[in-house]
Order: C-alpha cells, then structure tokens, then sequence
C-alpha cells in the first residue's frame, strides 16, 4: 500500500482526488487534508498568506497519522506567487515540517512537462492576467518555453469550482496554440479528472491540469508509475507499473 498526502486549500475540487484514487487502483491512497485558504482570491497578497508556512504546518499532523509516503501542497498559485526560489523554499519548509518528501502543484507542473517531453507550452488559466503571468514566469525560471498565456479573469476558488466540461473545454480550447506541445490548466480549484481522454482527443496533445499534475508529482515522489489512460497521457508514460 503507498499512501501519498496532500494538503489542499479550502473546498472547491477535492472531490478529484477520491475519483483519481478509484483510477489509479486498490493499493494506492490519496488522503487529503484541507488547509485554511484565508481570504479566497487569486490577488498576490491573499495567495501569499494562503500558501504560508504556518498554514502549511497546521496540516503535517493529520498527514502523518495517515501514513503518508510524501506530501504535495496542492495548489498552484499559492506557490508559484512566491517565485522560483521561494517556491523551493516552501517545500523545504513543508518538508522539515512533514518529516517527508515534499513538492507542489508548481513544481508538479514543470517535472509532469519534462516527463512528456514537452519543449513549449500554452497557458489556459481561470486567473486573471497578472496572476496567470507570475505562472508563465514560473515556468520560464524552470527553462520551460510559454508560447501563449490566456487568463480567464475568475478571482475566487469557488467560482472556478462551479465550472462544468464545457467551460473547462472552451477555455482550453481558447488557451490552446498551434506551437505549443501542450496545454496547461494550472487552477486547483477546477474539475477536469473526468475530462482529460476529451479534453486531449478535442486539442490533439497532452494537456496538463493542476490536480493530474499533484498526484502524478506525489507517485514521483514516491518512486511510483502507475499506468492509467483515464487520466491522461502523462499516465501513460513507460516505464509501467501496473497495478
């Protein structure tokens, strides 16, 4: 059994995580607990208090009773906001505190690029346009090529927790470039597991999400690869671990 933590801020998409559990097979664990999200908007100074150490800390307990392998902080403007450097500096914290491997949504989207070989990348983001920005910027300090970025102006986690597949496919289908090797959607707080064969079939590439991303970072983490088609072609990647 691996079971692999992951602290998530506020309520908006949790839901994804016990769907990607039943995918990935019996003898892997998600559990998830939920952080204090403070103010709920994508503004810099509220993401910068939402991803803090202290709020971050709150959650390590409740993780290790689980049994948890790794701990990833599942939420991608909350570490992005702090820049590259500050980025890793979070995780460093995280780590010490949690007594165990850790990363982020951030980092979980620039390690998932590199596993599928991709060299440029397009932006479908539900944030508004500076805040998307500081994610292209965070990309780009990881060497990673943004090729287009396109915000959606959402500022709250619960708006972008109401979307359903057609929003989800219009803005990735409005996000999409014909340079671009692959299409992020970096927001948590959007439902897109039960999407990704759609998503992929209607842009014809890769395309990435913010919780895909997190748990295919926490298997990473723990030296895992599971081989599951549903959730897209990031978790088709040789070499196979069947479960």
């Amino acid at each position: 059994m691996t079971a692999l933590g992951f602290l998530y801020p506020g309520h908006s998409a949790e839901d994804e995580y016990p769907r990607m559990e039943q995918l990935l097979g019996s003898d892997i664990r998600l559990p998830l607990v939920h952080t204090d999200i403070g103010e709920d908007a994508h503004r810099e100074d509220a993401l910068l208090e939402m991803g803090s150490a202290a709020r971050l800390a709150a959650g390590v307990e409740e993780l290790r009773l689980s049994g948890a392998e790794a701990v990833v902080w599942a939420c991608t403007s909350g570490s992005f906001v702090y820049g590259w450097e500050g980025a890793h500096e979070q995780v460093r914290t995280l780590a010490l505190a949690a007594g165990m491997p850790a990363s982020s949504t951030s980092f979980a989207f620039a390690h998932a690029i590199r596993e599928i070989d991709a060299r440029r990348v397009a932006i479908a983001a539900t944030y508004p346009e500076d805040v998307a920005a500081m994610f292209a910027a965070f990309l780009k300090g990881a060497g990673i090529e943004v090729v287009s970025m396109r915000g959606s102006g959402i500022i709250t986690a619960a708006e972008v927790g109401t979307w359903g597949a057609d929003e989800v496919l219009t803005m990735a289908r409005s996000g999409d470039h014909p340079d671009a090797d692959a299409v992020l959607l970096p927001d948590t707080a959007l439902h897109t597991a039960s999407h990704l064969p759609a998503l992929e079939e209607a842009l014809a590439k890769p395309v990435l999400t913010a919780n895909q991303v997190t748990v295919w970072e926490a298997l990473r983490l723990a030296d895992r690869r599971v081989n599951a088609p549903e959730l897209g072609m990031l978790f088709t990647r040789e070499p196979i671990v069947q479960v």
